[in-house]
């Protein structure tokens, strides 16, 4: 079953940036995910205010290929770097609808 990544970034420092991103879009290809949307272009329409700099999406073919991506030993001094250089909340989603 498709599971996507949701991620919120808020950047506090941008040294990890240069070094991440040529990382993780490798990272990403190889386990099969495709980027939906990478972008400073969004807007809050309902709920408390949650700031964030960037919002991204992220296609996996299935959950089991979007927690390999983080499990990857080459991925984890990047994702490492994004944490302590961020404010970061991922959350993944599994394509189904429980409710219909």
């Amino acid at each position: 079953m498709v599971c996507y990544s949701v991620l919120d970034v808020t950047p506090s420092s941008e040294d990890w940036i240069p070094g991440y991103l040529p990382a993780a879009n490798a990272r990403v290809a190889a386990h099969g995910g495709t980027y939906l949307a990478r972008t400073a272009s969004h807007e809050q329409v309902e709920g408390g205010d949650q700031p964030a700099a960037l919002r991204i999406i992220i296609e996996w073919p299935s959950k089991a290929h979007a927690e390999a991506f983080m499990a990857d030993e080459a991925y984890a001094p990047h994702l490492a770097a994004r944490s302590r250089g961020s404010v970061s909340h991922h959350y993944l989603i599994e394509g189904r609808d429980d409710l219909a």
